[in-house]
């Protein structure tokens, strides 16, 4: 049995971060996803958003394993939710969306995956994904 802790901010991430687990996870896992609003009065088209994207997880990995999904939204930054939300369930592995760099960009990673890369002692997956348009 094996834990994963899914951390996912849009569809977009979602639906990369499903195409990774769909045939990596079995019937006897646990996914946990996860999505961390760093304002505690966050507009209600960010916290829409953020279910919108745990909906999207539990829709499409439901069929094949154990899907729970937790949105926070209580003034941390998101690596910081990433973090304690993963020893707090002793989570196997981490799965982590990152946009693709741009012909202009520099950092192929953003602040939230390489916080979660440097300060955890977790295996990862970071997963890249298109930008959105």
């Amino acid at each position: 049995m094996t834990t994963f802790v899914v951390a996912t901010d849009s569809v977009h991430t979602s639906a990369a971060l499903c195409d990774y687990l769909f045939d990596r996870v079995a019937e006897d896992d646990t996914v946990h996803a996860i999505n961390s609003i760093h304002d505690e009065d966050a507009d209600p088209e960010a916290i829409r958003d953020g279910k919108d994207a745990l909906n999207a997880v539990a829709s499409r990995l439901a069929a094949v394993t154990t899907v729970e999904t937790k949105q926070f939204s209580r003034g941390n930054v998101p690596a910081e939710d990433i973090l304690s939300f993963s020893e707090e369930v002793d989570a196997d592995e981490v799965v982590l969306g990152v946009r693709k760099p741009t012909e202009t960009s520099k950092v192929a990673i953003g602040s939230v995956s390489e916080q979660v890369l440097l300060h955890s002692d977790r295996p990862m997956a970071v997963v890249p994904r298109e930008l959105e348009t």
